[in-house]
């Protein structure tokens, strides 16, 4: 394989002359997968964060699209939500939520699809274990930094409870699905080369 490859994200190898217009339609069509997944909502009684799809699908922008155009698209994403677009938690939408209790879980995924894009850059989503530690990277940094924000609406003491712990069954499955789905990809292409 050459260095080229082990150095390219998955949809780099599989779509080369990806470039100009046909880059922006892909992070398009990433940013509204990030919206869609935004509609599927578990809300939790207890606390202001419910569940959603969001992160699931910002982590494998990143790992598709690499660091430099999965932050972008998380970018364009966070841009569309927050000037009207349903992109957001059950199909909200404004400025205000990156205010919000759940601003800074939002605001995290743009570091968060950052680490995985550059992981996935570096050959992680190859294997199963390197790509499930990368999808927990990603994880990691959403939930952290989500938390932090939290801390500004809800006691200190409260924090973890309300605004990581209910997240972690989730998001572990969330990596593990990712994790497998990434290195079959790939198998899947060295197959058709």
């Amino acid at each position: 394989m050459s260095t080229a490859v082990q150095q390219a994200t998955l949809i780099e190898v599989v779509w080369p002359s990806i470039r100009g217009m046909r880059r922006l339609i892909v992070m398009l069509v990433f940013s509204g997968l990030i919206g869609l997944m935004a509609h599927v909502v578990i809300p939790l009684p207890f606390t202001p964060v419910p569940i959603t799809g969001q992160t699931f699908a910002v982590l494998l922008t990143g790992a598709l699209l690499g660091s430099r155009y999965g932050t972008l698209t998380v970018l364009l994403y966070l841009v569309e939500g927050a000037s009207g677009m349903p992109f957001f938690a059950g199909g909200s939408s404004g400025w205000l939520h990156l205010w919000g209790p759940t601003g800074g879980y939002l605001a995290a995924y743009v570091p968060a699809a950052y680490a995985v894009g550059t992981l996935a850059e570096r050959g992680w989503d190859r294997h199963w274990g390197k790509a499930l530690v990368m999808m927990m990277v990603g994880e990691a940094i959403i939930l952290g930094s989500g938390a932090l924000w939290l801390a500004r609406y809800v006691p200190a003491d409260r924090v973890l409870l309300l605004g990581v712990v209910p997240f972690l069954p989730g998001d572990i499955v969330k990596g593990m699905l990712a994790a497998a789905l990434l290195p079959s990809g790939w198998k899947i292409l060295a197959r058709w080369s």
